[in-house]
């Protein structure tokens, strides 16, 4: 009886081991792809796909780590603050859609005041000469101001993607006892908020850095000591 409790508890945390190897590996090799993939001249080889297989790769691991610390925040804080990201992307790229299509026909007509005007002609445009000298600021205000309210579609929204990772890894450097991963937390919420600077962006970068050596720096737990069977004392045999 003890010898099968001993191999039982030894199976489980074998698991444990392999699943937390496994985890920190993705996670790890997840958030390089992630520095690798939104460096300019890589993401316009690659047209970001590096950087999205790396986000796919941290989820699976914040999954796989959320089980083994049997804390689902840290893996659904991290798809909120994803969802969110998707969501403000998609609505920034209708907005920018929006506002180019709504003030490309009025400057060019401006550029070429012999064009009629139609998109469906807009090839036409290559055989005339273009007159700069009809365009002023104020016809290009109204297509600033639309991209001026995409960045801050955008900002807002990577905001809301930075409060929900911080908490995803500040729960997961409690858990294991990481506290770089606090730390990458605190500079990626930082430079959320100065996004509008270049600092900002220099941040988020330091952030998913240090977030990739946090994963990299987790240890697998402690094997728990062998449960042991004694046996009851036998009762003396009445006289």
């Amino acid at each position: 009886m003890e010898k099968l409790l001993f191999l039982k508890r030894c199976t489980k945390q074998e698991g444990k081991t392999v699943t937390i190897e496994s985890s920190k590996t993705l996670g790890g090799v997840g958030s390089i792809l992630l520095l690798i993939g939104v460096l300019p001249y890589v993401s316009s080889i690659t047209f970001g796909v590096l950087g999205i297989v790396g986000i796919i790769l941290i989820l699976i691991s914040l999954h796989g780590l959320a089980n083994i610390y049997n804390d689902k925040g840290i893996f659904n804080n991290s798809l909120y603050g994803f969802i969110a990201g998707i969501v403000g992307a998609a609505i920034a790229a209708v907005v920018a859609f929006a506002v180019v299509l709504s003030n490309l026909t009025s400057l060019l007509q401006k550029i070429y005041p012999t064009w009629n005007g139609k998109l469906s002609s807009i090839q036409s445009l290559s055989g005339m000469t273009p007159q700069t000298t009809n365009l002023h600021f104020s016809d290009v205000v109204p297509l600033l101001e639309g991209l001026v309210a995409v960045f801050l579609i955008l900002w807002i929204f990577i905001i809301i993607w930075a409060i929900f990772a911080r908490k995803s890894l500040k729960t997961l450097s409690t858990k294991s006892s990481v506290g770089l991963f606090s730390t990458a937390s605190l500079l990626l919420i930082i430079g959320a908020a100065l996004t509008i600077i270049i600092i900002g962006l220099l941040l988020l970068w330091i952030g998913v850095l240090l977030m990739a050596i946090a994963f990299f720096q987790i240890k697998p737990q402690m094997e728990q000591q062998p449960v042991t069977y004694v046996e009851p004392p036998t009762q003396p045999t009445p006289v």
